[in-house]
């Protein structure tokens, strides 16, 4: 009891549909997830009801509780069974996300904490894995863009002592003089970008790419005068 006593949770009812009928389904799932809260002596943060389909992402209460979650003001999900959550790929995407934030899932099936199928076990090993290769693939690009770049003249030590020029502001500020020159060296924006995010500039291609247009637009001598 004292484990469980500190635990804040969520509750997460959903059904497919908007039809009248279903709205009593709702009530019943709330009601069931609130007594095994009770059961487990466990806070409830959050209730959040939903008539979506499982197969559907997008969903507002589902944005909620991880946004909950992730600013650790709740540790565990209460759902009547894991279809609640969600549906094929959808399902899965989830699990992983709460796996990823170490979130506890109880189920009124299993009136305890809910484990996977060694089946979508395995597929979330396997997404884990891909996951990792995003990264790397991703370090890798940012490596090799600054790579190409101080090949092409771009010192990043001229640049460091800018690097903190845009805390605070809501405009990211990074050396557009730098971008003009590895433009002309015929960098791409993607390829600048990675290099600026190296240095520590938190930019992206479409950032970097309106910021270089604006530049160009105000040194053009159509703007002169």
């Amino acid at each position: 009891m004292d484990n469980l006593k500190s635990k804040k949770a969520i509750i997460y009812c959903r059904v497919s549909t908007t039809k009248d009928e279903q709205a009593s389904s709702l009530e019943r799932q709330r009601e069931e997830l609130e007594r095994l809260a009770d059961n487990k002596d466990m806070e409830i943060v959050k209730v959040i009801e939903e008539k979506e389909s499982g197969y559907e992402i997008e969903r507002e209460g589902v944005f909620s509780m991880l946004e909950l979650f992730a600013s650790n003001e709740a540790e565990c999900l209460l759902i009547q069974d894991e279809t609640r959550l969600g549906r094929g790929n959808t399902k899965i995407a989830l699990f992983h996300q709460l796996n990823k934030l170490n979130i506890a899932v109880y189920t009124l099936t299993d009136s305890d904490e809910f484990k996977l199928s060694e089946s979508d076990s395995m597929l979330l090993q396997i997404v884990g894995i891909v996951e990792e290769y995003q990264r790397r693939i991703h370090n890798l690009k940012i490596k090799r863009g600054m790579k190409k770049a101080i090949e092409k003249g771009f010192n990043p030590g001229d640049n460091l002592k800018h690097q903190n020029q845009g805390t605070g502001r809501e405009r990211i500020e990074f050396p557009i003089d730098e971008v003009v020159r590895l433009r002309q060296n015929n960098l791409t924006f993607e390829e600048i970008a990675a290099t600026l995010r190296g240095l520590g500039y938190s930019v992206s291609k479409a950032t970097v790419h309106r910021r270089y247009r604006e530049y160009v637009s105000l040194e053009s001598p159509a703007n002169e005068g």
